[in-house]
């Protein structure tokens, strides 16, 4: 280094306390550094050494510690820029004296953090056959930072030359008595929404369309549903205009965000008001209004990949730190792709590990996030030549951390690499997943195929072929018929194939075998016959869903007969085909009814959220039948099952009998019930066949007499519930 550049204050000296723990880091910054003082001077800026232990930023009084690491670097040079410049104003080197193995840590002091942005410029050596391919002359985005400055205004690309860039957060969010919720996994209503589709369409009412603030102005509006759990697609910083294209005269974008450009750091462009160095405030009101209303946050978290790409791709941020350290690389270099989007993240590498639990328990800690599922998860569990691994340490550290103990953690358990580990996912009781079998196996039986009667009494009773309770626990099935990824439900029962031209890959995208079926027309019809089928089958879906053992999960808008006009992939289409279209809860109301009737129904049994004492009556716990009681016809062309829960309700001071019949045929079906004791009798207290406004138990009902049967209309779900005779269910 040059002399001229850093010159040292031999007479101004600090005792430096070591840091014990991580966990009381707050409270030794703000006790003592206030008295920290500068003892070097470099490029006119006073300096000291900063703090090792934390990574990222901190302000301190009078200055801000910058601390950042790699494993391969020659030196490293703080950047400053004046806030949404291009060039900056000043840059520090980093002192070679201040190189704690492979940490760089400095406190600058006099800094206004509301007055600059700061990257990094990381040099070293450039070996590409070797995956290091330093490069001084790009500027880095700090891993941990807890901001990012650029692609702040949705839909806006900064001006040419002005590259992301880190800004310094202030973290003083008041949560005031604000508590989370703390809701067991098993009494879990999943609600899956995109932040800015939610409200973004002309129709959501809102003020502040398609934000965080937009997003807490609909609260009542799921409340009144009855879900207790909001599950946000990716609101990581992203660049959703990574891959714009036009397609038709329309501008296509990264829509859903499946893309991170930092971990930390919130999307800038779903907050209403500019939060410059406040950046989080509004998510953080959000997380805090929905526990406040009884609601859980669950976050969608992407660490399978990032937007750096493939060897094509941009210089972000890990590329430039240690390219070989923070991705999965072949022999000769290359970027291995298990998550089909040019890179993988090498997630049991020591180093990302660390950076992995440390964002995880960031925002547990800093935004109270309740749960995280995780995109292609067994990209997680690949060691770091790819190959899968019977105990990855990342899973097993997520599931043991004591800051994390009461977080749902649940897995998308496959990834683009064929590793599929639905039933089989690494847990310690702790991971769920999202049951991609269920979905499957439930779809095809609904619509009526032939040979899934077993296996799909199996999916309704709780998977515990996939999911065995000694090794999985009670709550491993997260169960879902409609995700982002594919259909929506009304699309479900209105198209026979995916539709996605519009996405500009000549309909090759998406997935072919979607397990759905038009009804009779594709797409949009007026044959009333058709829309009336497909508004039951609607309800079949919702009603098995809701009716299942397991934690049930539905995308939004399914509630009221969301159409994505037959586009199973719309990962780009930022406009009404992704934009939930608040006119149809008025239009499809009947819907809307439907399921707010059947999540109210859930959380009125006890015995469907399956932890539960046995009945006191003696019936098992689950049973499975067919057209005869305690008998499941094996054979293919089976399409009539039955499954009852029998428990003891502690709450009611009684048993708890609910029976499930569904009728995936084009005929009628007659059905004899399983024998109740002599003091009970069945009652319908669902049935998707009854006109619209009678599907729940009314007058219209009859009540049925021990060793009725049942007759079962075509295409149909009928729920009954065992009941003593004197209490009944009429009106």
């Amino acid at each position: 280094m040059d002399s001229h550049m850093f010159s040292r204050n031999k007479d101004e000296k600090i005792h430096i306390e070591v840091l014990k723990d991580k966990a009381n880091f707050q409270d030794f910054a703000e006790t003592s550094s206030k008295n920290l003082i500068p003892i070097d001077e470099c490029n006119g800026f006073k300096i000291r050494p900063g703090f090792y232990l934390v990574n990222g930023t901190v302000v301190i009084p009078g200055g801000v510690s910058f601390t950042v690491h790699s494993q391969n670097a020659t030196s490293c040079k703080l950047v400053l820029f004046k806030r949404k410049e291009c060039e900056p104003y000043a840059i520090i080197p980093f002192p070679e004296n201040y190189k704690i193995g492979d940490v760089y840590s400095m406190i600058v002091f006099d800094l206004d953090i509301g007055e600059f942005e700061y990257a990094y410029s990381v040099d070293g050596p450039y070996k590409p056959e070797k995956g290091l391919i330093f490069d001084n002359k790009k500027y880095l985005l700090d891993p941990y930072a807890k901001a990012v400055a650029g692609q702040s205004v949705w839909g806006l690309k900064p001006k040419s030359g002005y590259e992301y860039r880190s800004r310094v957060v202030t973290n003083d969010f008041d949560w005031g008595n604000s508590k989370q919720v703390l809701i067991p996994m098993e009494e879990l209503i999943i609600y899956e929404l995109h932040v800015r589709g939610f409200t973004k369409h002309q129709s959501s009412g809102v003020n502040y369309s398609g934000t965080f603030s937009g997003l807490a102005e609909k609260i009542p509006y799921l409340k009144e549903l009855g879900i207790n759990a909001v599950e946000l697609m990716p609101i990581f910083e992203f660049d959703e205009m990574r891959d714009e294209r036009i397609v038709d005269d329309k501008i296509l974008l990264d829509y859903w965000g499946y893309n991170s450009v930092s971990f930390f750091a919130p999307n800038t462009s779903y907050t209403a008001q500019i939060e410059y160095n406040r950046e989080g405030d509004e998510l953080k009101s959000l997380i805090k209004n929905f526990h406040e209303n009884g609601i859980e946050v669950i976050l969608d978290v992407v660490f399978n990949h990032t937007a750096e790409g493939d060897e094509h791709g941009p210089y972000i941020s890990f590329k430039g730190f240690d390219n070989n350290v923070y991705y999965m690389l072949t022999p000769n270099g290359k970027y291995y792709n298990f998550s089909g989007c040019g890179n993988t993240i090498n997630c049991n590498h020591p180093v990302v590990q660390k950076m992995i639990l440390d964002c995880i328990r960031y925002w547990v800690t800093e935004y109270r996030v309740d749960g995280f599922r995780f995109d292609l998860a067994s990209i997680l569990g690949r060691n770091e030549d790819g190959s899968p691994m019977n105990k990855p340490p990342l899973l097993k550290n997520l599931a043991f951390d004591p800051i994390l103990s009461k977080v749902k953690l649940i897995a998308e358990a496959w990834d683009a690499g064929g590793l599929y580990q639905v039933g089989n996912f690494p847990s310690w009781k702790r991971w769920s997943e999202w049951n991609g079998k269920y979905r499957d196996d439930i779809r095809k039986f609904l619509k009526g195929d032939s040979g899934l009667a077993q296996v799909v009494a199996e999916r309704i009773a709780g998977s515990h072929d996939l999911y065995n309770v000694d090794s999985r626990g009670e709550n491993a099935s997260v169960n879902f018929i409609t995700c982002h990824d594919g259909f929506t439900l009304y699309d479900l029962y209105s198209y026979d194939s995916k539709h996605n031209e519009a996405n500009g890959w000549n309909n090759t995208d998406g997935e072919n075998s979607n397990n759905s079926w038009n009804c009779g027309a594709e797409g949009e019809t007026d044959n009333e016959s058709i829309l009336k089928l497909r508004t039951k089958m609607i309800k079949n879906a919702c009603a098995v869903l809701l009716a299942s053992q397991g934690t049930p999960m539905f995308l939004a808008g399914d509630e009221f007969g969301n159409t994505q006009m037959g586009n199973n992939n719309p990962y780009c289409q930022d406009n009404e085909v992704s934009w939930l279209d608040w006119t149809l809860l008025d239009k499809n109301k009947e819907i809307f009814r439907f399921f707010k009737n059947m999540i109210k129904f859930r959380k009125s049994h006890p015995v469907l959220r399956d932890k539960i004492e046995p009945a006191k009556c003696g019936l098992p716990h689950v049973s499975k039948h067919g057209n005869e009681p305690w008998y499941l016809d094996p054979s293919n062309e089976t399409r009539v099952l039955g499954v009852m829960f029998a428990g003891w309700n502690k709450e009611a001071n009684e048993d708890d009998i609910v029976y499930i019949a569904v009728n995936t045929h084009w005929e009628k079906q007659c059905v004899k019930l399983p024998d109740l004791p002599i003091e009970l009798e069945w009652n319908i207290a669902v049935n998707t066949a009854m006109p619209e406004g009678h599907e729940f138990n009314d007058s219209i009902n009859k009540m049925l007499q021990i060793g009725t049967r049942l007759e079962l209309e075509p295409r149909s779900v009928v729920i009954l519930l065992g009941i003593r005779k004197e209490k009944g269910l009429r009106k």
